[in-house]
């Protein structure tokens, strides 16, 4: 399935796609175009349109669109539900929800300000996710033990 929104991503539109291509469509194929072109390109494309107003997929309340696929597609995992809350802090400015959420923001600025290739962002913002998921999933306890002392 071909999904489509808006170009020059930062968080939930690197998120989504992370979401999707790991539990949701493994094939799934992702485009972004200028924002004024998603509905018609989606149409034209056949492409479901993504984290943009007027979509189904797309922020609900206080709620991002990751957490939209979340619940619609019933995906349960406590990794995911703990990345959910920090892609929302990040993409909803509620830093205060998750201590991580910052530091993704960050990330996901500089990410965009340096690499101008949206599907180039798209590659490098997946292996991000990536990490932050094994991070949730298998690491979150480990502690940095490194001391000045020899």
């Amino acid at each position: 399935m071909k999904w489509i929104t808006r170009e020059r991503p930062k968080i939930d539109r690197i998120a989504c796609p992370w979401l999707i291509k790991n539990f949701v469509d493994r094939e799934a194929e992702f485009i972004y175009v200028p924002k004024e072109q998603v509905f018609s390109k989606a149409k034209e494309l056949e492409a479901i349109p993504y984290d943009i107003p007027g979509a189904e997929y797309s922020h609900e309340g206080d709620l991002c669109t990751f957490d939209y696929i979340v619940k619609k597609h019933h995906l349960a995992d406590p990794a995911i539900d703990q990345l959910a809350r920090i892609v929302r802090a990040a993409d909803t400015d509620s830093f205060e929800l998750a201590p991580q959420a910052a530091g993704l923001w960050a990330i996901s600025a500089g990410l965009s300000y340096n690499v101008k290739d949206d599907q180039e962002q798209l590659v490098i913002g997946m292996k991000i996710y990536d990490a932050l998921y094994s991070w949730a999933k298998y690491v979150q306890g480990e502690k940095h033990t490194w001391s000045n002392r020899l």
